[in-house]
C-alpha cells in the first residue's frame, strides 16, 4: 500500500515540475490513462496555484537570494518578454505544459500581473488538453511496438 501511495506521490511530484513525466512515466508504473491525465493536470494545476499566488513574493524575496547583482534584462528575461508581447496569456498557458515548465509559465504570468482567474482557466483547459494528447501518444506508441514497458 505504501508503495502505490509513494509511486503516486513521485510522480504527481514530477508533475509539478514537468507536465510531460507522467504520461512518460505512467505507463512503466502500471496508470491507467485517466489516471495518468488526472496526475498530469494535477501537478501542472498545483503548480499554477502556488506560483501564481506567491509569483510575487518568490520574485522579491527569494529570487534575490540565489541571484545577487540581478542584471535588468538577460537573455532568459527577454526570451520571456517577447513570449509575452507576442502571444499574451493564451499563448503563455498554451506554451507552459508544452515548451514552458508549470513553474516558469506561472512565474512569468504572475509577474506581468495577468488575471488570477484567467490564468486558472487557460492553464486548466490547456493542461488537460497536453495531458490527453501526451497519454495517448505514449499509449499509441506502446500499443505500436515502438516503446515497451514491460521488459519483454
Amino acid at each position: 500500500m505504501i508503495e502505490e501511495i509513494l509511486k503516486y506521490l513521485g510522480i504527481y511530484l514530477l508533475a509539478c515540475l514537468k507536465s510531460i513525466f507522467p504520461p512518460l512515466l505512467g505507463p512503466a508504473a502500471g496508470m491507467t490513462n485517466l489516471e495518468i491525465i488526472l496526475i498530469t493536470v494535477g501537478g501542472l494545476m498545483t503548480s499554477v496555484f502556488f506560483f501564481t499566488i506567491l509569483g510575487e513574493r518568490i520574485k522579491k524575496n527569494v529570487i534575490p537570494i540565489f541571484i545577487k547583482s540581478p542584471k535588468k534584462f538577460t537573455k532568459k528575461s527577454r526570451r520571456m518578454v517577447r513570449i509575452w508581447k507576442k502571444y499574451g496569456i493564451i499563448g503563455v498557458c498554451f506554451l507552459t505544459p508544452l515548451i514552458l515548465s508549470p513553474p516558469g509559465g506561472s512565474l512569468l504570468v504572475a509577474s506581468v500581473g495577468a488575471p488570477r482567474k484567467q490564468v486558472y482557466l487557460y492553464m486548466l483547459l490547456f493542461g488537460v488538453m497536453w495531458a490527453t494528447i501526451w497519454t495517448f501518444s505514449v499509449d499509441w506508441l506502446v500499443e505500436i511496438g515502438l516503446v515497451n514497458f514491460k521488459g519483454d
